[in-house]
């Protein structure tokens, strides 16, 4: 039974469990799955943004007809919430305070902690529900407790590791965790895609959603402009300190940044000929004096890291992970696993050293540590 620790359900006293239906082909696959298992399931149709909810940008009019269709064909009621107020505070307001301070922060981390995992946990639960589901791809897995009392949740990588989205849940807790299954953990996209056609649904084929649910597919710095007002400086080489140009804000940089800059590509005797382009990357941000230093070049020094520093930590078992030990991690949520020791923890930041240089290590990104298919948690990075 894919993403079920427990008992069967239908000899569980309280079988009912509530999903929170997007009107994509993931979360509708997730509560088909549990409705053939014997569970009682409900939808929920979240609502998590208002400002500006057009359909240029917005598809959450569409997503909710999407829902209702699936839930009409699978038999089941869908409830729907409004959870913008929710958002706005506890995730927009943070998205924002930390772009003002030019860091490059990952909403879908805060989202999922604060508004899928808390806010929808504590209204399924008012409804009555035992148990909630999602079509996340992961999984979770009941071990005893290392104390010897009790289970400890685990949270593991999906099966499908091209679809694993263990890293934007990584600030999960053993409560949350204990209430939530994952329908999808063992499933491949394809799977998945399949059994939604053969039950026709007919979001089967529906392209997934890209980007921050709150933006949508517009331009991300049209977006940003609107709240955040432009502020000009300068563009500077790192290594000579000369200026290549200007910038129209700090905040719609981020390092590693290559697009955008309008300050040319190639340098020097390496012409199209040879077909070797030095780009320039955005380095560093000088938030104090405005200023962007870039270099050329995607191997440059200045974009390497082999050690970082990480605060407002938080792990999925409530310990933290042991010194010295080698685990895996990510700086970002398309990059391989990297070998790494922590080499320092306390309650507020640690420090992780990597076996080889990470490029572009940006702060206000999320690292995430892994053991195996194991994920023990995270914090962002300095």
């Amino acid at each position: 039974m894919p993403g079920w620790i427990g008992r069967d359900p239908v000899s569980n006293e309280n079988n009912t469990v509530v999903v929170g239906l997007s009107g994509g082909v993931d979360s509708s696959v997730a509560a088909l799955l549990l409705k053939q298992q014997g569970y009682k399931v409900v939808g929920l149709f979240m609502k998590n943004w208002e400002d500006d909810d057009s359909d240029e940008y917005c598809s959450s009019r569409q997503d909710l007809v999407d829902v209702m269709s699936v839930a009409d064909k699978i038999g089941i009621d869908v409830e729907v919430v409004n959870f913008a107020k929710e958002y706005k505070e506890r995730v927009f307001a943070e998205f924002l305070k930390e772009y003002q301070a030019g860091r490059t922060p990952n909403p879908d981390v805060l989202c999922n902690s604060e508004i899928k995992f808390r806010a929808f946990l504590d209204h399924a639960l008012k409804m009555g529900a035992a148990k909630i589901a999602t079509g996340h791809y992961a999984g979770v897995r009941e071990v005893a407790s290392p104390s010897g009392v009790g289970v400890e949740y685990q949270l593991l990588k999906a099966e499908d590791g091209t679809k694993d989205q263990s890293y934007f849940l990584h600030r999960l807790n053993q409560a949350q965790l204990a209430k939530t299954i994952f329908p999808l953990a063992e499933l491949y996209k394809r799977d998945v895609r399949k059994i939604a056609l053969d039950a026709g649904l007919h979001v089967a084929a529906k392209k997934d959603s890209t980007g921050i649910c709150f933006i949508g597919e517009r331009p991300f710095k049209d977006f940003l402009m609107r709240y955040l007002p432009p502020q000009k400086g300068e563009i500077r080489e790192l290594d000579s300190g000369r200026v290549l140009g200007e910038h129209d804000g700090m905040t719609y940089h981020t390092i590693g940044q290559r697009k955008g800059l309008l300050i040319g590509g190639v340098k020097g005797g390496k012409g199209a000929d040879s077909g070797e382009h030095d780009a320039w990357f955005v380095a560093k941000k000088d938030v104090a004096a405005n200023v962007l230093y870039v270099v050329q070049g995607h191997d440059h020094p200045a974009l390497l890291s082999d050690t970082l520093v990480a605060a407002d930590l938080s792990w999925v078992s409530g310990r933290a992970p042991h010194t010295h030990w080698v685990y895996c991690a990510k700086t970002r949520y398309r990059q391989e696993d990297a070998a790494c020791e922590v080499e320092q923890v306390d309650g507020e930041r640690c420090e992780i050293r990597f076996a080889a240089p990470q490029w572009a290590v940006t702060p206000g990104q999320s690292v995430v540590l892994y053991e195996s298919r194991v994920c023990l948690g995270g914090g962002v990075i300095q």
